[in-house]
């Protein structure tokens, strides 16, 4: 007999990944354009802040296109987290946010012009609006019948079904063919369900158990309680509107799968080429979408970090592709100044051609003082779900200010841990000086390395 126990709220939502940036809701202006202190999860860098705030109205307003946007500064001084809150700013989590490295583009099985056109596409988005007419209804009987499978004699698989769909206002029988009936049991329906199935497509929607039918069978002194859904009033043919959210490559992805067919089965599938030809009738796809009212484009914003890796080969590629149609958001950060451009002699600031750099807008990012980084981790603590006393919280804001923001912000989970195993809920300046001795800082590191020097590996 397996063991069943019951799951607290709490122990269930314990494991959360906390990413550096979670807590990043959007740039945090006022009506007027002015910067908070702190806001939306942004704290300083006031500036940049209101200068990314104009960029997000311009890409509002469409007033943008061709241009890129380079946020400079050195490490550690909120480049990625500007990107992330104007891509918050531009519509939430739903609009697409794409993090790519500069190094990355470089691989032995694609071409980086090609890692960058999917990368670009990827951060594209398109909400599709689609009204379909469907038969909804709470299961009152279902009959699915089975039957040898033309590939395999030996197994029995669907052949039809039979089921009655009722409403509050009226009951209907549907004869259902193979396909139907196999995703019916394929989505685990069954007397009590309440489900949609797509008129046209066939396609089936398991939406819950029917509210009436699980307070009438409820009987077994425990039970896990499913999805409950109240019975739908009205026709059980009706006409519903969908909404769903695909990036550019995704639908790229499904064209290339349809082209190959058959043949994609015999070789990997997933690894079927995207032509230019495909892409071309991906935009003329969407062009139409947008033109009958049935889908709006969501400009994304694609983040490229380590700007100096790029060769001249990749900046001249990029210079072409964002002034077509379907482009986002393309945003450079780079903590380079006067630099070899990859792939020449030639120094530049940041490593950036100056063709380049003529069509860009930077956004000049600046060390944070240590006022900024106390707040900055009083954020980034509850974030991590720690609690960090006055006289810890004062001795990593004076780390942070000698070393980096980054370091002191690193601190924060070994101090909590140290903290736990001493049986405290709140970590003490004592715990935070032991997450100090244990790990050290990048200082600390080439200290370390210059002492050793004689003792360490050379090329």
């Amino acid at each position: 007999m397996p063991e069943i126990e019951e799951v607290s709220e709490e122990e269930a939502g314990r494991f959360e990944r906390i990413s550096a940036h979670t807590h990043i809701r959007g740039l945090g202006l006022k009506e007027d354009g002015t910067a908070r202190d702190i806001g939306d999860g942004m704290v300083g860098q006031k500036k940049a802040r209101e200068a990314a705030g104009r960029v997000v109205e311009l890409v509002k307003k469409g007033k943008l296109g061709g241009r890129l946007i380079l946020f400079a500064g050195p490490p550690g001084t909120g480049k990625t987290a500007l990107a992330v809150a104007i891509a918050r700013e531009l519509g939430g989590r739903e609009v697409p946010f794409v993090n790519l490295s500069g190094s990355e583009i470089y691989s032995s099985e694609k071409k980086k012009t090609e890692i960058l056109t999917e990368s670009l596409r990827k951060a594209l988005g398109v909400r599709l609006h689609e009204k379909r007419e469907v038969y909804e209804g709470e299961v009152k009987s279902l009959d699915i019948k089975t039957g040898q499978t033309g590939l395999n004699p030996y197994q029995q698989a669907p052949s039809e079904a039979r089921i009655t769909l009722g409403t509050k206002k009226e009951e209907k029988t549907l004869r259902l063919g193979r396909s139907v009936a196999a995703s019916l049991q394929s989505q685990q329906v069954e007397e009590g369900s309440i489900i949609q199935i797509d008129a046209e497509s066939g396609r089936v929607i398991n939406l819950g158990v029917s509210r009436d039918a699980w307070e009438e069978e409820k009987k077994a002194d425990i039970s896990v309680s499913p999805e409950l859904v109240d019975v739908p009033t009205g026709p059980i043919m009706r006409e519903r509107e969908f909404v769903s959210t695909l990036n550019i490559h995704q639908i790229d992805s499904v064209a290339a799968a349809r082209s190959a067919g058959g043949l994609s089965l015999f070789f990997g599938g997933g690894g079927t080429e995207i032509t230019d030809e495909i892409r071309q009738r991906t935009n003329e796809q969407i062009r139409a979408w947008i033109e009958e009212g049935k889908g709006e484009l969501l400009p994304g914003v694609l983040f490229m970090d380590e700007v100096h890796m790029l060769d001249i080969e990749a900046f001249s590629f990029l210079n072409r592709a964002t002034e077509e149609e379907f482009s986002p958001i393309t945003i450079m950060a780079s903590n380079r100044g006067l630099t070899k451009i990859r792939g020449t002699d030639y120094e530049s600031p940041h490593g950036m051609p100056l063709d380049s750099l003529d069509r860009l807008l930077i956004i000049d990012t600046h060390p944070y003082n240590k006022g900024e980084i106390k707040s900055i981790l009083k954020i980034r603590a509850r974030e991590e779900d720690a609690e960090l006393g006055e006289e810890a919280l004062d001795f990593l804001s004076d780390v942070g200010e000698k070393t980096s923001m980054r370091y002191a912000v690193q601190l924060i989970a070994p101090a909590n841990e140290v903290a736990e195993s001493r049986g405290r809920k709140k970590i003490t300046r004592e715990d935070a000086e032991e997450a100090r001795r244990l790990f050290i800082s990048v200082g600390d590191s080439v200290e370390f390395l210059k002492k050793y020097e004689e003792k360490m590996m050379g090329e």
